[in-house]
């Protein structure tokens, strides 16, 4: 397989995929996408997009995303599949597959509407390259339970493209932040919501991918790109960080829910 998953689009203060253009670019670049190549993007993550509202969203998802691949990096064939009557054979014609942040309940339940979970995965299985951000890193997983995500529609299933064998938490923040510093935050914790995951699914491991991170994975080998450090969670044991630029092949061999 060949896929890129990062944490999160945009840096705060940052213009749009700004962090993320190093890692796009040279994962384009060792996959041989180029000006010719069919890109397919998924957008139905992005709900509220330019001010607009779904489903007109998705052509100003479509033209945010087009215009950071075009400029930066060249790619003019870019598309988004909600312009297809028959997704499932755009995604399957594709050269490399895009999947936008957003919601990941809205990304999921649309993407199981159009039978795009298994073309997906299928493609994707085959070597097509994939990349996503946040909501996309996270439905890369077995399934789409460690988002952050309000569940403002309701999939017709939880279950996700299953590419990697353990479950993404994008934007990961450490317990604990404050309002202000006289309010102190009074709910519970990221922390407190991926224990309370694992205490139910035991046999999962957790990988929360802070921001200005990605894994990458080539064939069978996955590095951990970026600035920041990964934290592993499992149930019962004691939580590890990973340093920038590891290899994290290892989490390749975890079980599946």
């Amino acid at each position: 397989m060949r896929l890129l998953l990062i944490s999160n689009s945009t840096n705060f203060g940052e213009n749009y995929l700004a962090w993320a253009s190093t890692q796009i670019e040279m994962f384009c670049m060792q996959n041989h996408i180029n000006k010719d190549s069919r890109i397919i993007f998924v957008p139905f993550a992005g709900v509220n997009i330019g001010g607009k509202a779904y489903p007109e969203s998705y052509d100003a998802y479509e033209a945010k995303v087009k215009d950071v691949f075009r400029e930066k990096f060249g790619l003019e064939n870019f598309t988004s599949v909600h312009h297809f009557d028959d997704k499932v054979k755009a995604v399957k014609e594709a050269d490399c597959i895009v999947v936008g942040g957003g919601n990941t309940f809205h990304l999921v339940a649309e993407m199981h509407r159009y039978g795009l979970m298994d073309a997906i995965r299928e493609q994707a299985l085959k070597g097509v390259p994939y990349m996503g951000w946040s909501a996309g890193s996270n439905v890369a997983c077995p399934t789409l339970c460690t988002t952050n995500d309000m569940p403002i529609v309701q999939p017709a299933s939880f279950k996700c493209l299953n590419l990697v064998p353990f479950q993404i938490n994008p934007h990961y923040l450490d317990p604990h932040p404050e309002i202000d510093k006289m309010i102190k935050h009074g709910g519970e914790t990221r922390q407190d919501r991926i224990n309370e995951y694992l205490a139910v699914n035991q046999e999962m491991t957790v990988v929360g991918l802070r921001e200005a991170t990605a894994l990458w994975v080539t064939d069978n080998k996955m590095m951990l790109k970026g600035g920041k450090k990964m934290i592993v969670m499992r149930y019962g044991k004691e939580s590890v960080e990973i340093d920038p630029n590891s290899d994290v092949t290892f989490l390749l061999g975890e079980q599946n829910a």
